[in-house]
């Protein structure tokens, strides 16, 4: 019995030296990837434009605050995260931050104090920076950006979340090597899966996570590799894959969906709908064809433009049969339907191209967790102003008029019509979605 006590004793000691080494040895922060000259110098405009790519401005910035200040809640599995004021304001900003503090942010996740920071911060992707992007993103955010001196919430996670030291063991197992490698003989594809895998983070959001919470595969050699990941209840979509958006749609629809947030099939919604305002709407052509040029060969597309869609049928379905039949015995998730969603959605489910988004077929309505759906049904979406479609497009909510049995019998009906095949809800599903607060969409 004393040997074991003694044993137990040993492993604490050593426990604690191991926690200690953790926590007290020196940070160490990853060099710049490239040699860059000294008296190099950003272009007019490549900041801003690289700061646009890498959507800095939908997280770092609070509904209704001010541009880059922080404060805007990211809900992750172990409590909300609260964004970072990233004005140069030297208080309560980046004002005081060198170049090399500022790479180790985006690299490492590190502030210059050497506090840790969350993952919510995705520089699992940003450490694939090229070095010119991120002098420039520098050289805007210390010279463009109005400072502001607010605090934003602090982050306070319970136990032991809040112990920040063990993010250094979590980014031992989690991050891969810095700097970003050219996978292609082609120039297109290269700059392609530049932008989505570095500034883009595309990943961040519609890659499944490991045990551990990393983002699985790191590029299209995985099949893992944007296949779908769930943020907030939300469903993020697969990329990657013979079901998903880049491998049915045509070149045009999947540039016109991430450039306006619509197109023949879809129309975005929540989180989706800020990074098509504050970012993808930006894109170059030749940006925004490389980045629809590398999801469409990932996905087995070459350079023809038409679609694979196999749901753009004329022959009527069933459910299109039964909707249109209007009898007065049909069961209620159909009459619901017609009720509340036949005047944009029409009884074939296809809605009007860039107007109202396909139901048939769509990936937010087909998704495992359909809380998407039920958010959407609730509270309304709108979708995002830009300058190739500035019209605000709106759905209504539908919450204040459907109980939750009755929400749950349409959103059945709906994830169960026409080419549909997903699972039914239950009036407890959308009683947990009425009662979470998504933000993503008012």
């Amino acid at each position: 019995m004393k040997k074991f006590v003694k044993f137990l004793a040993a492993l604490a000691v050593v426990g604690l030296v191991v926690i200690g080494l953790i926590i007290f040895l020196p940070v160490s922060r990853t060099a710049p990837q490239t040699n860059v000259a000294g008296d190099y110098t950003t272009t007019n405009g490549h900041g801003e434009y690289a700061m646009r790519m890498g959507d800095c401005m939908a997280c770092h910035t609070a509904d209704g605050g001010k541009p880059f200040a922080g404060g805007r809640p990211i809900e992750s599995p172990f409590g909300t995260i609260w964004s970072t004021n990233i004005t140069p304001d030297p208080e309560h900003g980046i004002g005081n931050y060198s170049l090399d503090d500022f790479r180790a942010s985006l690299y490492d996740g590190i502030e210059p104090d050497g506090t840790r920071l969350y993952p919510a911060m995705p520089y699992e992707n940003y450490r694939k920076l090229s070095e010119e992007d991120i002098r420039a993103m520098y050289d805007y955010f210390m010279h463009d950006v109005e400072p502001v001196n607010e605090a934003p919430p602090k982050t306070d996670l319970g136990f032991p979340f809040n112990q920040r030291w063990g993010i250094r063991v979590w980014n031992w197992l989690a991050l891969s090597d810095a700097g970003h490698e050219d996978l292609y003989d082609d120039t297109v594809l290269n700059r392609g899966a530049y932008l989505v895998d570095s500034l883009g983070h595309c990943a961040a959001c519609h890659s499944p996570r490991s045990t551990i919470f990393a983002q699985a595969g790191k590029n299209a050699e995985d099949d893992r590799y944007l296949a779908g990941g769930v943020i907030a209840g939300w469903p993020a979509p697969s990329l990657h894959g013979p079901q998903s958006a880049p491998a049915k749609w045509s070149h045009d629809d999947l540039a016109a969906y991430l450039w306006t947030g619509r197109n023949s099939h879809s129309a975005v919604a929540g989180e989706m709908t800020q990074v098509v305002g504050d970012s993808l709407q930006y894109a170059t052509d030749e940006d925004m064809n490389a980045i629809v040029t590398y999801l469409r060969h990932i996905n087995g597309r070459g350079e023809d433009k038409t679609t694979l869609d196999a749901s753009s049928s004329n022959e009527p379905t069933e459910t299109e049969k039964l909707l249109a039949s209007a009898d007065p015995s049909m069961p209620l998730g159909a009459r619901l339907y017609l009720d509340n969603c036949n005047a944009c959605h029409f009884v074939n489910g296809k809605g009007a191209p860039e107007v109202f988004p396909s139901l048939d077929g769509n990936a937010l309505v087909v998704a495992d967790t359909a809380g998407g759906l039920l958010d959407v049904m609730l509270h309304g979406a709108r979708m995002p102003s830009t300058e190739k479609r500035p019209a605000r497009l709106a759905m209504p909510g539908f919450g204040d008029r459907l109980s939750d049995e009755e929400a749950a019998e349409l959103a059945t009906f709906v994830r169960q019509g026409w080419s549909n095949d997903a699972n039914a809800v239950s009036a407890e599903d959308v009683a947990a979605a009425r009662s979470k607060s998504s933000g993503t969409h008012h």
